[in-house]
Formats: C-alpha cells, sequence, structure tokens
C-alpha cells in the first residue's frame, strides 16, 4: 500500500478532475452506486482549560473505493477584543494538523493508501463550491468577492475559474497582510486581477459570486448587501445569518450534513462547527465548549445536488434570481472519489511512499 503525502497530491491532483470526481460519485447516490456516512465528531477533555480534543470521522463508498477520513484536533473557540468569534484548531502545537485518508478496497478489503487529508481536503471543498456555481451561477458570471484568506479561500476561487469565465476579484480578510498576500498570490496563480478591500461590505459589492471562507463562528455579511443575481456560498455553518438564508430565491444543499439523533446530555448537535458531536466530560468542564446560536446553516431542509441534476428540484431561472449552494454535506463521498483519483494517479506515475501491506493484515479473526 501506499502512504500519499500532500506533495504528492498537489502534484497529481487538479481542480477540473477534483470537481468531476465528486460529480460523478454524487450522481450514483439515487441508484445506491455510491453511498456515505456523514460526519460524527467527538469531543474529550483535554490539557488545556479553554478547550477540548475532537476526534471527526467521516466515510463514503464508489467505483469500488472505500475511504474513511480522520482527525484529530485540540479545539478552542476565542474571541477578541473587536467581537470576532472563531473556531481554532492544531495537533500537538499551534500550526500543526493531524488528518488522514484511508482507502480500501471494497473489492477484497485491501487497504491501499494512507492519505494525507490537508491538500486534499481544501481541493475537495473548493470543489464542492465550484459544483455549485457550474450550476447555479449566471453563465456569464465574472466578478468573485472573497471573505476569507485561507487556504480554502484559494480553491475555491480556483474552482470557480474553471467553471465560469472569472475576470475580477475582490478579496477581504480582517489582517491587512494577508489579503494583499492573497491577491499576490492568486494574482499569478490563475492570471486575473485579484484586489483586497479594507471591508466586507466592499468585497460583496457588485459581485456575481459571493464566498465566505472563514472560520468565524458569526455571520460575515448582511443580508441587505446582496444583490439580484448573485450565486452564494460558504464554508462554515456559522457564516450565514437566518436573514440572510431568507434573501435566497433559490437554496440547495450538496448533499447530507449531519446524522440526526435525539439530544441527550452527551449526544447533542451544532457544537461548533460540528454538525453532530458525542461529548464526554462532567458538567463544568463541557462549560468550555460553544455556546449554541440562533444563527447558522447547518443546513435546512433544501433540495440537495441529486434533486438538482434529476430535475427534482428547479435551479436559477432568471438572471434576476439569488442563488446559494450549501457546501456541506456528502463529505465521506467527497474523500472516497477524491481520495481513489489521487490513489491511481499516483499509482501511475510511481509516486508516494511504500508501507508493506502485511503490516496491516493478520492471521487473529477480529
Amino acid at each position: 500500500m501506499l502512504f500519499i503525502h500532500n506533495d504528492v497530491v498537489a502534484k497529481v491532483l487538479t481542480m477540473k478532475d477534483c470537481i468531476d470526481a465528486q460529480e460523478h460519485a454524487f450522481r450514483q447516490i439515487p441508484s445506491g452506486g455510491a453511498i456515505h456516512r456523514p460526519r460524527l465528531d467527538m469531543y474529550v477533555p483535554c490539557e488545556r482549560t479553554d478547550g477540548y480534543y475532537r476526534w471527526g470521522t467521516m466515510e463514503g463508498a464508489n467505483d469500488g473505493f472505500f475511504a474513511i477520513r480522520m482527525k484529530s484536533d485540540v479545539m478552542t473557540w476565542p474571541k477578541n477584543a473587536d467581537g470576532q468569534w472563531r473556531e481554532n484548531k492544531y495537533c500537538v502545537e499551534p500550526g500543526k494538523f493531524m488528518g488522514l485518508i484511508l482507502l480500501m478496497s471494497t473489492q477484497n478489503g485491501e487497504p491501499l493508501a494512507f492519505i494525507n487529508d490537508g491538500v486534499l481536503q481544501h481541493m475537495r471543498v473548493g470543489a464542492g463550491a465550484g459544483i455549485g456555481a457550474r450550476h447555479l451561477a449566471r453563465e456569464n458570471a465574472s466578478a468573485v468577492g472573497i471573505l476569507g484568506s485561507g487556504g480554502m479561500a484559494r480553491t475555491f476561487l480556483e474552482a470557480f475559474c474553471v467553471v465560469r469565465p472569472i475576470r475580477r476579484v475582490k478579496v477581504f480578510s480582517p489582517t491587512a497582510t494577508n489579503r494583499e498576500r492573497y491577491a499576490q498570490e492568486m494574482s499569478r496563480k490563475l492570471n486575473i486581477e485579484v484586489v483586497p478591500v479594507a471591508s466586507a461590505r466592499e468585497a460583496v459589492r457588485g459581485v456575481d459570486i459571493l464566498a465566505t471562507c472563514t472560520d468565524s463562528m458569526t455571520p460575515t455579511f448582511e443580508a441587505d448587501w446582496l444583490e439580484p443575481g448573485m450565486h452564494v456560498t460558504m464554508l462554515g455553518p456559522r457564516e450565514l445569518s437566518s436573514t440572510v438564508l431568507d434573501r435566497f430565491d433559490v437554496r440547495i444543499r450538496q448533499g447530507v450534513g449531519g446524522v440526526k439523533m435525539p439530544e441527550t446530555d452527551r449526544i447533542k448537535s451544532e457544537i461548533g462547527h460540528s454538525p453532530l458531536a458525542y461529548i464526554a466530560g462532567t458538567e463544568e468542564q463541557m462549560k468550555r465548549l460553544p455556546e449554541r446560536t440562533r444563527e447558522g446553516g447547518f443546513g435546512g431542509d433544501y433540495p440537495d445536488y441529486c434533486d438538482l441534476v434529476t430535475g427534482k428540484a428547479k435551479g436559477r431561472e432568471r438572471d434576476d434570481q439569488i442563488t446559494f449552494y450549501h457546501n456541506m454535506g456528502n463529505q465521506g463521498l467527497q474523500f472516497s472519489s477524491v481520495g481513489a483519483l489521487v490513489y491511481m494517479k499516483a499509482k501511475q506515475a510511481g509516486l508516494g511512499r511504500e508501507i508493506p501491506t502485511e503490516w496491516l493484515l493478520q492471521d487473529i479473526r477480529d
């Protein structure tokens, strides 16, 4: 089997292929050709008195491959003096992260690969935003507003450029050096005009596609900033207010984003950015967790991608409609479809680090 590091993923995975692989997998859901288990998280008290340990998994299978994506993070939810409330994470120390995809064959059960999830994670989420824009943005959409300047903001814009003739971009994030760096880097990479702006309001004004790509725990823009004809998508479930959601003429969700279960003292929904979480700890320790708010786009009862492409739900019908793609759901299937693509491309190119498969096999029945 292979261990496929981020450097290999970056070499073999293109955004166009990432978009196409996901759409191919999503279209198989109604027939049973693909299946996924939505994200589940587990919270356990950690050494920090202001945080919690979080383990997260999601699973999917299609076209002979199964994947489970696993994450190990220490979580905090700091608020700064400006009122910004964010979800932060790290593994071992700030700036380090642990996320792995285990890819298996559904034909004979063989373990095929461990894949670092960093590059693939950014690509699969950006590709999801691209899928939404491919089906819902106006055909002539050429101007993009980006809120945020991190890794996801980069892949969102790359995906938009694959599916629409993007020529002009405005980007805002609170730290001026970050938005300026983003503008310079993405202008060079995509050969388009990317301009840093001094406010979220200015980033939203006059664009055709709006993407909010932040780790914010509160809404990032106002409902009355939206203009006729816009297409909107997001990264985190708390970036949109209920008043923003009410402004959309067309709302499509990517797929099922979370398991629905009765809540108890130990099973709760919408903790931070977690759709559903199992929670350990004492009553006092659980006070470290962020409180739930009335705001948040964890996924309403909208039609999904499959409803849209099979004609069960209507997409954009007029240029003046404001459309929304809820860029969450089908996460496990994203990792099986894109993970399989990366594995096959790495094998073909002779890339990746070989691991003896027998290390993972045993002769004791489990």
